[in-house]
Formats: C-alpha cells, structure tokens, sequence
C-alpha cells in the first residue's frame, strides 16, 4: 500500500500532529508521500524523507498560504528542487476559493509551480476546492502531469480533467455515498489513493487523527467498489502511484 498524500512532522512540531519514525502507524505501507504546504513544511519533508526510506517528499505551496514574496518563494522551492533530486513531486499547490486569499495571487503561485514542475520532470500534487473547473482550465494550458488531490470535481468533471493526471481519493470515501459513484466513473488505471493525515479520517476511526497507516480502509472500500480482492486492487492502485511519482 501507498499513502500517496500525508502531512507529517518531525519530533519537534506540534504534539498533535502525527510523529514521524514507527510512532507515526506507517508499518504496512511501501511509501508515504510528504505533501508540502508552505516553505518550512517542504525543508522538513526533504529531512524527513532523510531519515526514512518510507517517506518520500513533495515541496509546494498551498493556496491558502499567501505570506510570502511570490518571486523569492519560487526561487527557494526551486533551490529545493535543484538540490534534492528525491524530491518526487510539486505540491501541493492549487486554487482555493473557499477562502477569501486572492485569487489572482493563488493564480500566481500556481502557475510559477506548475513552470517549476515542468522544468524539473516533476508530477504535480494538485489542490482544488471550489475552483475545479478553474483548474481544469490552468492545467489544459500546460504540458505537465501529475494529480488531482482529494478530487471533489464531481462525475461530470472526470473526462475534463487532462489524461496525464491522476485522480487522488481520501479516506471519506468511506463515509461520503456521493464518492462512491465517483470512483466508479474514474478509469481504473488513473485512480490513487491518499489519507491527507492527519485529516479526513476513515470509518472504523473517524472523529480520530488519521495516519498513513489507516490508508488500508480505503483501499478496502475501493475493492468493495470495483468487486475485486483487496490484493487485486492494491496491486492496481499502487501500480499507479508507482508510475505517477516515478518510483
């Protein structure tokens, strides 16, 4: 199994969050994608991914991180591409507009990473809330590749969104009727599976931390879906996660 997007920090951060190294319920799983919210995240996740070779790291900024100088933020992230080759994707990064962040400025950083990932034969780790068709749009613009994270486009948005992105399911499938029919529609070959920890825990334990671990009840319920054994269907899914992120 591969938890193809989580939000882990070292030992020093805040003690409600997940903890890397065992304590961090990773046991089961081939890999871990970091995702990178701001620049301080991103240094963390290229150390932390040092210190385990479970853990791999993404660098990005997310939309709603708008406390930065766009030009110098692009050129340090850059930095971090140009020195960490392991670096395995972009993101996540993306368009908000549940949030009042300017959106010319989301825009902004969104295409400066979108270059970036081009430039250094990165996938992207897309996020979308209330903006898909909007991102959609920005994406058809570029020859890139990569996924959409915690993909909430809906049915009639799948064929839209460009064949070189994958589509990235969490945990509240679980618990959301309406992303069951969803997944039904994705292509088989395109779908990828992620537990956003410590958010969007699934049932047997939500209202809890979630943590990378807790990836194997999706990938359950995926199985459920498409009516095929658990093997069957982690052997698929993490096929794809493998040749999303190249590893």
């Amino acid at each position: 199994m591969i938890d193809t997007h989580a939000h882990i920090k070292p030992l020093s951060a805040s003690p409600d969050l997940p903890l890397t190294g065992e304590t961090n319920k990773i046991d089961g799983l081939e890999w871990v994608v970091l995702s990178g919210s701001n620049l301080e995240d991103s240094k963390a996740n290229v150390e932390l991914a040092k210190s385990n070779q479970k853990l791999l790291a993404a660098v990005g900024i997310h939309p709603q991180e708008t406390n930065f100088n766009l030009q110098t933020s692009i050129l340090e992230l850059e930095e971090l591409l140009k020195n960490n080759k392991k670096i395995v994707a972009v993101g996540e990064c993306g368009l908000d507009f549940s949030s009042e962040y300017s959106r010319e400025t989301q825009e902004q950083i969104f295409r400066g990473q979108i270059e970036l990932a081009i430039k250094y034969d990165n996938p992207l780790i897309v996020h979308s809330r209330k903006a898909s068709d909007e991102t959609i749009a920005i994406l058809n613009e570029y020859k890139c590749r990569g996924v959409i994270h915690c993909y909430t486009g809906g049915v009639k948005r799948i064929k839209k969104v460009p064949e070189s992105f994958y589509f990235g399911i969490d945990g509240n499938l679980t618990y959301e009727d309406g992303l069951v029919e969803v997944v039904k529609n994705i292509p088989k070959d395109r779908l990828v599976l992620e537990t956003d920890s410590p958010y969007l825990t699934p049932i047997p334990h939500r209202g809890e931390t979630n943590y990378p671990e807790y990836i194997r009840f999706t990938y359950v319920k995926v199985a459920e879906i498409w009516g095929m054994s658990f093997e069957e269907t982690e052997k698929i899914i993490d096929g794809n996660a493998k040749r999303l992120f190249e590893i």
